[in-house]
């Protein structure tokens, strides 16, 4: 049988002196972070108030503290006397700085601040803080002109962020179907003012941005003052915005109001009408381009027509083709010239080629045998057409032939040659 032994256990005295056999107890732990706590240093901090409590007849007052860029906040208690030094009444979303006091209560295991003073963050403060967060995105790139993306012409589906029935949703829709009425609008219904805004307009605008229809995304609000449209200057928004694929549209307050969304989206409108005139066409204009456009080309057509047949008519006019037959009259008298010189050549060259024949017949005619035979002369040949050269070759009986000028006849030697000379 085991017997738990009467010996007390031993407690480290230090987190570090702690093992697995020798831990603390829940209590002891609680009480030391309580001390701890205790002893650590007032600090001063900035947030955004939000749930503010404050209850007839009780001195103590609780608070939020928000954290406007991330989900962060801290539960805050003070001293009514506190809010009442203040010059004006705190109200929910307003920027103030505290010194305040961690607290740690062991049994909710809660740890919240205690308020020793509270200041309310004034206009001078918040523009320089602006000024400051400008020129840090500035330096990141998140303003530059190449980020810019170019709205679609017409967009299938517009995506508006506004507050519920405000006037800025009404002159975003009213102006754009009065200039497109068949626009379609994804309106999504919003905080634009207060502690939530920022977590809101973030929510609406990624599932704007994760619906494929929606080619354009508008954020609008009407005008207020500097406090009233910081959440359209909260960085976590401004981040959120620049990683958007689909084009953004910048429509808050008036002409005056420059949130730092204006320089992040991918164009800022001076007013929300402003942004319903630059999201979509306006019809009538559109028509009236067109039938311009028709127009002018309908003009360019008749002038180009008008032009052609002045060609063709100045063609038509030049005498080659005024006459046609011109042309081959000319080339006709051409060849006809060309045939003559050519005849006329040849008829000389056949009167020099005839005279030098005869020229040449002439002088053969003088060197002939039949010329010499003219003047009484013979040829005498044998039978064989050998010519008798001598009367040797000539013996008795032997037939001759005697060629004279005007023909030929036969002989027959009858006497023996006599070769006396």
């Amino acid at each position: 049988m085991n017997r738990v032994s009467d010996t007390p256990r031993k407690i480290p005295a230090t987190a570090g002196e702690t093992t697995a056999e020798h831990p603390w107890p829940v209590r002891l732990l609680s009480s030391k972070l309580t001390d701890y706590v205790a002893r650590s240093p007032a600090v001063w901090v900035e947030g955004q108030v939000v749930q503010l409590t404050r209850r007839p007849g009780q001195t103590t007052c609780y608070l939020t503290l928000r954290d406007p860029d991330v989900d962060l906040s801290f539960s805050v208690s003070t001293h009514v006397r506190v809010l009442d030094a203040l010059p004006t009444p705190l109200r929910d979303g307003s920027r103030v700085v505290m010194r305040a006091r961690a607290q740690l209560y062991p049994r909710r295991g809660s740890l919240s601040l205690f308020a020793e003073q509270i200041r309310p963050v004034g206009v001078g403060e918040l523009l320089a803080q602006l000024e400051h967060l400008r020129r840090l995105l500035a330096a990141e790139g998140l303003f530059a002109a190449s980020r810019k993306r170019a709205l679609p012409f017409l967009p299938r589906t517009v995506g508006l962020i506004c507050g519920r029935a405000s006037a800025a949703e009404r002159d975003v829709v009213e102006n754009a179907r009065r200039r497109w009425p068949a626009v379609r609008f994804d309106i999504r219904a919003v905080a634009v003012q207060g502690p939530k805004a920022v977590e809101d307009v973030v929510g609406a605008l990624r599932a704007l941005e994760a619906d494929p229809d929606v080619d354009v995304i508008v954020i609008a609000r009407g005008g207020g003052s500097v406090e009233d449209l910081l959440p359209f200057s909260n960085e976590a928004l401004l981040r959120v915005v620049s990683a958007c694929r689909t084009p953004i549209v910048s429509a808050i307050g008036h002409e005056v109001d420059k949130p730092l969304l204006d320089d992040v989206a991918d164009l800022a409108a001076s007013t929300p009408t402003d942004a319903a005139k630059r999201i979509v066409p306006d019809v009538e204009a559109e028509l009236d381009g067109i039938r311009q456009t028709r127009l002018r080309a309908r003009n360019a057509l008749r002038a180009r027509i008008l032009g052609e047949l002045g060609t063709v008519a100045a063609l038509r006019s030049r005498p080659v083709l005024a006459d046609p037959h011109r042309l081959l009259t000319a080339q006709a008298d051409l060849v006809a010239g060309q045939r003559e010189r050519a005849a006329r050549a040849l008829r000389n060259r056949l009167s020099h080629a005839h005279q030098d024949v005869d020229h040449l017949r002439q002088r053969v005619r003088a060197l002939s045998p039949m010329q010499t035979m003219a003047r009484g002369y013979a040829v005498v040949q044998l039978a064989d057409g050998q010519v008798v050269r001598s009367p040797a070759q000539a013996p008795a009986g032997e037939p001759l032939r005697v060629r004279v000028h005007e023909g030929e006849f036969a002989a027959r030697v009858t006497t023996p040659a006599d070769n006396t000379p």
